[in-house]
């Protein structure tokens, strides 16, 4: 049998192989190649063309002239037909418009209102800028009339209120000039405040409160009615003119002053639960100096318990002052640091609660300067051979201070050999220091000295190649080594000294726990 080429192609009859082929020719006219919705099945016949959109007249004539431009473009296509007729249709369009202006000979003339005269303008000056520039406020001030006359002289008011700073104590009559009392008002209430008080204490920046009174005449200055200000914390003083003319008039203000007692926990910072009850910043850094000095304050728990006294003075009139740290405790565990500030000729020390303070540590060098020579065996620079050196040479110029590496009594101070001017102090714990060459001393045989205190200077007595301190330390009356040393020093209050500190103790462990600022503050309130 004879076999049709396309049913070998694998279409059954020739129907259907015009149809498969009519599917890909669809894809020249925008349809799918794939099968889905969009897909068109075999031989049925393709969807209906959308009837063309109705053109306006301005597209009709685009399309038969797609060449033609309203405003072609005169920097392309020069001396193409086109572009000669661009360049008429300018040059017509710039002739119509200069046919239409005015002509540069016949300007246009606007309207000019005529200046203003008489009342005209006296009420239009009434309501401009002018019066705001005279030292009006808000508002317009209203032009003067015929029924205003000038006065002869400007009108005084018959009461001045001011306030003036001082500078300084001695600033008080100054001040007072400056403010406007005249010389005589001035003298005469600085000389009764003077007899009252010392000028030298008032602090600067004090305020004066002043009234001047009414003058008789303008060429002399203004009599003083009153002064007050607040000399001290817990004084005022008032000038007051009188029928008898300036008076002083001191008025007392009581002050409380009862210390202020902080407890609480240490929690996450000391410092800021210290402020947060109400603590002073400088009381609560004097705080953590003093109890770093016994025992370390970062390892402190979130539970230790800390307790610290302040000086506080509370005036009648509201104002607070506070003063130094008074007490500093620290409850940790079994733990206790308690330590009171105590002061002794002038020097502020922390003493536990049975008077005693116990110092360690190493001695520091007692003079400022550049070590030239260490301890040991060495050949002397004038001797010439070698011997052993007993301190330590600080070269440094002369006079500089010689300090006290820690508290002793002096036991000599005089000339001695090669040394020249010689000191030696006897320390604690069988320790004593020795000073040689020094230019001159502060302190006697005999003085009890403290740690820091100026002692000696530095010189070159006796023999010496130059300005320096040569420094030993004793161990028992034996030479040692400066750099080694460590030592403890305890010092014991006792007799009248240990029971004045007592009777301190007791009164401040009698202070009571103040209530903080924020309870005190919701406590008012409630009232």
């Amino acid at each position: 049998m004879h076999s049709d080429p396309i049913h070998a192609g694998g279409f059954g009859t020739s129907d259907e192989f015009w149809g498969q082929r009519a599917l890909f020719l669809r894809n020249d006219h925008g349809l799918d190649q794939g099968g889905g919705t969009t897909a068109l099945s075999f031989g049925r016949p393709s969807a209906i063309p959308e009837a063309p959109a109705r053109k306006g007249f301005a597209d009709r004539l685009r399309a038969r002239y797609p060449d033609f431009e309203l405003v072609p473009d005169l920097g392309s296509r020069i001396g193409t037909l086109q572009w000669y007729r661009g360049a008429a249709t300018c040059i017509g369009l710039c002739a119509v418009t200069l046919f239409m202006a005015p002509g540069l000979e016949n300007p246009i003339y606007g309207y000019v209102p005529p200046a203003l005269e008489g009342s005209e303008w006296e009420a239009a000056r009434a309501q401009s800028i002018t019066p705001l520039g005279k030292g009006a406020g808000t508002g317009y001030r209203m032009a003067a009339t015929a029924l205003v006359q000038p006065l002869a002289e400007t009108p005084e008011r018959p009461v001045i209120d001011l306030t003036a700073t001082l500078s300084s104590g001695n600033g008080l009559l100054s001040a007072l000039r400056r403010s406007g009392v005249g010389a005589t008002d001035a003298s005469f209430a600085a000389e009764l405040i003077g007899n009252a008080i010392d000028l030298d204490s008032l602090a600067s920046g004090t305020t004066l409160d002043l009234r001047l009174g009414r003058r008789m005449d303008k060429s002399q200055p203004r009599p003083l009615e009153r002064l007050a200000f607040r000399a001290r914390f817990d004084l005022s003083v008032e000038v007051v003119r009188s029928g008898a003319g300036l008076a002083l008039k001191q008025v007392p203000i009581a002050v409380d002053h009862t210390p202020l007692r902080i407890r609480g926990k240490v929690g996450p910072s000391l410092y800021r639960s210290a402020r947060a009850l109400g603590a002073p910043a400088k009381a609560v850094e004097a705080f953590i100096r003093s109890i770093a000095s016994e025992m370390p304050v970062s390892r402190l728990g979130a539970d230790a318990e800390f307790d610290m006294i302040v000086e506080q003075a509370r005036a009648e009139t509201g104002e607070v002052q506070m003063g130094d740290l008074l007490y500093a405790g620290v409850t940790q565990g079994s733990r206790k640091v308690q330590l009171v500030r105590w002061e002794d000729g002038g020097r502020t020390e922390w003493l536990d609660t049975r008077g005693r303070r116990e110092t360690r540590g190493t001695f520091d060098r007692p003079a400022n300067g550049r070590l030239s020579s260490g301890y040991g065996m060495r050949r002397h620079p004038l001797l010439g051979y070698r011997r052993m050196h007993k301190g330590l040479d600080i070269a440094a110029p002369t006079g500089t201070p010689i300090r006290a590496p820690a508290d002793g009594t002096v036991t000599f101070a005089g000339r001695n050999g090669g040394y020249g001017n010689f000191m030696r102090v006897r320390h604690s714990n069988g320790l004593s220091t020795g000073y040689g060459h020094v230019s001159r001393f502060a302190v006697r045989s005999g003085a009890r000295v403290r740690q820091g205190q100026v002692i000696a200077y530095v010189g070159s007595t006796g023999v010496s190649t130059g300005p320096h301190l040569h420094w030993e330390v004793y161990r028992n009356g034996q030479a040692i080594n400066p750099n080694s040393v460590s030592f403890s020093n305890i010092r014991q209050l006792s007799g009248g000294e240990l029971s004045e500190f007592r009777s301190k103790l007791n009164r401040l462990m009698a202070v009571p726990v103040s209530v903080p600022v924020r309870e005190e503050a919701d406590a008012a309130g409630e009232d």
